[in-house]
């Protein structure tokens, strides 16, 4: 499995070119969310929708970068959701060029190990209900689905779902 290390978005131009590359390698995932067309994302608008997440109170960008420093992910994680108040990954993406190698299942673990040691007792998630292979991917890491319900932000159909960390 690849060593990874996660150090905080610091929005330089580089970095927000890397993650402009990143989100150019998910287009089936923004296919699927209708955030940004994967055709033409703007750097811009990347960056803009990056510091206004990263104001939100509670909130945490993370890059995942592997031994050669190269991208090869991004967290967005919410230490409390407004709904349960519990800790949230609002999102978890690796490249495209990466993925099915263990670095999203890294990045699960890293997290989830983040909160246990942080004495929380239970994370969420929400996975867009067209997504089938995001809802496999999280249920194959123990992750249980509890509610149904449209996103808070764009009002997508989601599965909620759920872990214990104990």
């Amino acid at each position: 499995m690849p060593a990874l290390s996660l150090a905080p978005l610091g929005f330089s131009p580089a970095e927000i070119a890397e993650v402009v590359e990143l989100y150019a390698s998910n287009g089936d995932y923004w296919r699927s969310a209708g955030e940004y067309d994967p055709e033409n994302i703007d750097a811009g608008v990347v960056e803009a929708d990056l510091r206004r997440e990263v104001f939100t109170d509670g909130c945490e960008l993370l890059l995942a970068r592997d031994e050669d420093g190269s991208l090869a992910g991004l967290l967005s994680l919410l230490d409390e959701h407004p709904r349960d108040k519990q800790p949230w990954i609002g999102l978890l993406m690796v490249h495209g060029g990466r993925q099915r190698k263990g670095v999203g299942r890294l990045l699960a673990g890293a997290v989830e190990e983040k909160y246990r040691n942080e004495g929380k007792v239970r994370i969420g998630l929400a996975v867009l209900e067209n997504r089938p292979s995001s809802l496999a991917f999280w249920t194959s890491l123990g992750w249980q689905e509890t509610d149904r319900r449209r996103d808070l932000e764009h009002g997508r159909p989601c599965i909620v779902m759920h872990k214990a960390l104990t």
